[in-house]
């Protein structure tokens, strides 16, 4: 990925994060069990911007927020490029209308995933189920052989 295009999709801080409570990378990871370098990767795939003091990152609540919405997201089972989408629709929009309409589509996209593969789950369930049955019922009409050997089975004596 080049630099350009990195930048290109880089979250630029808001003038809001330069006011109220601010956090360092480890106090973010700490808060939400993340590890350091997954606070960087989200930053470098643009879903937040911290703001900087030398070397150190400043996070304040603009990326605590984001933070906590893309582990929401991630848990419901969405990439990071859906997550990213949302945050560049209030970004461009200013308003949270057109990124509620986006996100209920995606929930209900997600939920017609989940429900189908429900459905393929009790499938395979109902078979192993079949299959269990099956299988019992032929061991308790085939009495083990005396060394273990099935006779009727291929390679029995």
């Amino acid at each position: 990925m080049s630099a350009a295009s990195v930048s290109a999709r880089r979250v630029k801080p808001s003038a809001d994060d330069r006011q109220g409570p601010t956090y360092s990378i480890s106090d973010l990871a700490r808060e939400f069990a993340l590890t350091p370098r997954a606070i960087r990767f989200y930053e470098i795939e643009g879903l937040i911007a911290p703001r900087r003091r030398g070397q150190a990152r400043i996070y304040g609540e603009r990326e605590r927020t984001r933070i906590k919405l893309i582990l929401r997201g991630k848990r419901l089972g969405f990439a990071l490029s859906e997550i990213r989408e949302l945050f560049d629709i209030y970004a461009a929009t200013g308003s949270e209308r057109p990124q509620l309409v986006k996100f209920l589509q995606m929930l209900a996209d997600r939920r017609a995933l989940l429900d189908q593969q429900r459905e393929d789950i009790d499938a395979v369930l109902a078979e192993i189920g079949i299959l269990e049955r099956d299988c019992r019922r032929r061991l308790k009409q085939r009495p083990a052989s005396v060394d273990g050997v099935d006779e009727a089975a291929p390679g029995g004596s």
